[in-house]
């Protein structure tokens, strides 16, 4: 059966920067993300948990980054880029903004009720994105049937993913927070059926800040 391990990426620059951070601009990972990713890496070397067959990484340097960390604990396997994992895209206008500077031009965004909405002027709406997320894991699944693959990604990816394993909507109806270098694993029992092994598992982060301290303003 084919297993797919989704690893969010570690802390970013942009998050610690309070920026809206797509491919255009991420400067990958910070301090403390790099400390996530080895803390990650150690995990799987001290207690190894599966034999892994692809290492796939997004093209964002923070997954990218998140990836190359925890490769020895995989068997150094080369870490495949694709660019449909990537997180939703915010579009040239918006990539880099502070997220201060994007309220004060565009106000605040309805992100709920309606998917097909324009969130990020010039971006991707979320429907399209969930689209790209699906065909994604579905292209995914058909290269590595019966194969075990890990994947670094985005929280927004881990959230696309999941509500459709759930066959949830793709706004709304419950809240979830996947946090840096967390764990969530699909199984697909079969063609349409996926089972949840597990969501969020951080236990390697017990004891580090949940994020990096900034000054005050």
């Amino acid at each position: 059966m084919t297993r797919l391990i989704f690893v969010r990426h570690g802390e970013s620059n942009t998050t610690v920067a309070r920026r809206i951070g797509g491919h255009r601009t991420c400067t990958g990972l910070s301090p403390l993300g790099r400390l996530q990713a080895d803390r990650l890496r150690k995990r799987w070397q001290e207690a190894p948990e599966f034999t892994v067959d692809a290492l796939i990484s997004s093209h964002f340097p923070r997954a990218l980054e998140t990836a190359e960390i925890i490769a020895p604990a995989l068997g150094d396997l080369p870490v495949e880029t694709v660019n449909g994992f990537g997180e939703h895209d915010p579009g040239e206008d918006c990539d880099g903004m502070t997220f201060e500077d994007f309220v004060s031009r565009y106000g605040e965004r309805d992100w709920e009720s309606d998917p097909f909405s324009i969130g990020f002027p010039g971006g991707e709406t979320l429907a399209a994105f969930h689209l790209r997320i699906g065909e994604t894991i579905s292209q995914t699944v058909h290269r590595y049937e019966g194969k075990t693959v890990v994947i670094t990604c985005h929280g927004g990816v881990i959230d696309a993913a999941l509500r459709q394993a759930l066959r949830a909507p793709s706004i709304g109806a419950f809240d979830i927070w996947t946090l840096n270098t967390s764990i969530t694993e699909l199984q697909l029992v079969r063609p349409g059926r996926w089972k949840v092994l597990r969501y969020n598992d951080h236990a390697h982060l017990a004891g580090l800040d949940g994020e990096t301290k900034r000054d005050a303003p």
